[in-house]
């Protein structure tokens, strides 16, 4: 029988909700070898800056009891590296290619728009706002509602693509800053971005990355993320889409139950190169067995 997993994310429809988190895939062509990500309803690429990154000092990566801690420092070969070298493999394989950018300043953020606009196989751009402001003293874009609303109005003027906003976990008012980002334009949030914390080695009680701190993702932070993905969907008219700990059919299914249109898959890859295959299979047998499209179960949380 066939499933109708098609999802829409604003105007952008995808063949099944199923995605790969940035930074969590590379560039997509990397898990090759294993399967062919074109089946996917998209990648969303490592974060892309204007100019290369080497990103942070090793150890930079440091396994947790439920998940990982990671502090890479948004190492990537940069836009232009990106445009020319990497875009063109993803296009002939027919891959839907959601970029991830960052930056610290709204003008960067415009630019990089205004580059991946000028590019065929673009679907959608997604902005990482959880980096520091430097018009405002450091503080992350993505915890203040006016910095959000303000790059993200700046962004939805420099390109035609769809925008998403990804929502960082460290906002007091995650769902004020999704608001302002729907009421300047953005087509979709993203949530939850990964969670501060800390590891250290009882050993020689020093941290377990360079850079001390890492942002935590993997099963540890799924409840808060789906929590998070429940309460933003109540919030605002725009979809959103989940992400945080997902790992089988049953974490994805959970997520859109809770209010996402789509998932993505991000630490679990790192466990098993074929997670988010998994997670596609195992949802469409889910609607099969059940007779039911992917759309018919975002938002049917039965609350008691």
């Amino acid at each position: 029988m066939s499933v109708d997993l098609a999802v829409d994310v604003g105007s952008l429809r995808l063949k099944n909700p199923v995605l790969t988190a940035s930074g969590t895939f590379g560039y997509a062509l990397e898990y090759d070898d294993f399967f062919d990500v074109s089946v996917l309803g998209g990648i969303c690429t490592k974060g892309l800056s204007i100019l290369p990154r080497a990103g942070n000092n090793p150890d930079r990566i440091a396994e947790t009891s439920a998940g990982m801690l990671n502090a890479i420092g948004l190492a990537n070969v940069g836009v232009e590296a990106f445009c020319t070298e990497k875009l063109p493999n993803l296009r002939a394989r027919g891959v839907t290619v959601i970029a991830n950018i960052f930056a610290t300043t709204v003008p960067d953020f415009v630019a990089l728009a205004e580059r991946l606009d000028r590019e065929e196989g673009v679907a959608a751009v997604e902005l990482n706002v959880s980096c520091p402001n430097v018009d405002k003293g450091g503080i992350e874009f993505g915890v203040d509602p006016v910095a959000a609303g303000r790059v993200t109005a700046a962004v939805r003027k420099a390109t035609k693509l769809p925008v998403w906003v990804k929502m960082s976990p460290e906002a007091g008012d995650l769902k004020g800053v999704g608001i302002a980002c729907q009421e300047a334009g953005a087509d979709a949030l993203t949530a939850i971005n990964t969670i501060r914390g800390l590891s250290i080695d009882v050993r020689t009680w020093r941290p377990r990355i360079f850079n001390k701190t890492g942002g935590l993702s993997g099963p540890a932070i799924k409840p808060i993320a789906l929590r998070m993905v429940w309460e933003l969907s109540r919030a605002v008219k725009i979809p959103v889409i989940g992400i945080g700990g997902i790992a089988t059919a049953e974490d994805a299914i959970e997520m859109m139950l809770a209010g996402a249109t789509a998932v993505q898959v991000g630490t679990a890859s790192f466990v098993d190169p074929l997670a988010s295959k998994k997670v596609l299979d195992g949802l469409g047998a889910y609607c099969a067995e059940r007779n039911i499209a992917a759309r018919d179960l975002i938002g049917r949380f039965i609350q008691t």
